[in-house]
């Protein structure tokens, strides 16, 4: 599997908790769920791109909620390591990161799922991805998701801002007719502010143009998860 872990949280916590940092250096995702602190900032930035995600962002912070730690942490990160894989097997041009408790997919112009030039409408070979995305995350209810719209450096900045908006809330709509309830979704857009890559290059550019997804887990799959981990302790 393919999925990467990043460690933003893990080296924050390295820093108070050395303990801790050295219980998680060879651990699995689920294992380290057990040991991560409560940190949004990684998933956060992921979302976003090469921001942490503070100040106006905090709002999005706390629909992410806080990382579940302990024995609801393992289990928490076991049901979305077997989700990712899953997403993984079904999409495998998409990028795939498992980071803290939740899953980040990333489309841009390379992963099949893509949009025609300054166009918004998703057509209809990214439908048939968009489906079956659609059908993993429906076997894996108790899920909040966060839709993030992006875009490159060219064209006016407002035409970007109002492009990366129509291209996030496509996404979502497709994804809400395919049965997930709409409650469920959360749409953000970034028009050209927040580059994963440079726009120097046709190749950065193509990395800019995207539409990022977060999974996380609701209320229901935390409280879920902590009665469970009682139960097993």
């Amino acid at each position: 599997m393919k999925s990467i872990l990043r460690n933003i949280s893990i080296i924050a916590i390295c820093a108070t908790l050395s303990v801790g940092c050295e219980a998680t250096k060879n651990a699995n995702n689920k294992q380290k769920g057990a040991v991560i602190g409560a940190t949004t900032g990684a998933i956060l930035g992921a979302i976003i791109g090469n921001n942490t995600g503070d100040g106006e962002n905090s709002e999005l912070g706390a629909i992410i909620g806080g990382v579940v730690g302990g024995g609801a942490g393992i289990i928490i990160g076991n049901q979305m390591d077997k989700q990712a894989q899953k997403i993984e097997e079904e999409i495998p041009g998409a990028t795939v990161e498992r980071i803290d408790n939740g899953i980040v997919v990333t489309f841009d112009e390379n992963s099949g799922v893509y949009f025609d030039t300054a166009k918004y409408n998703v057509n209809a070979e990214s439908q048939a991805l968009l489906t079956k995305l659609a059908n993993v995350m429906k076997e894996y209810p108790n899920t909040k998701i966060i839709v993030a719209g992006h875009t490159d450096s060219v064209g006016p900045e407002s035409s970007n801002l109002l492009l990366s908006q129509r291209r996030a809330t496509s996404v979502s709509e497709y994804l809400a007719s395919s049965g997930i309830p709409s409650s469920h979704f959360t749409t953000v857009w970034y028009g050209e502010t927040q580059p994963a890559a440079t726009n120097e290059t046709a190749e950065g550019r193509a990395k800019n143009r995207r539409v990022t997804l977060a999974i996380v887990p609701d209320e229901t799959m935390k409280a879920n998860a902590e009665r469970e981990a009682k139960m097993k302790g």
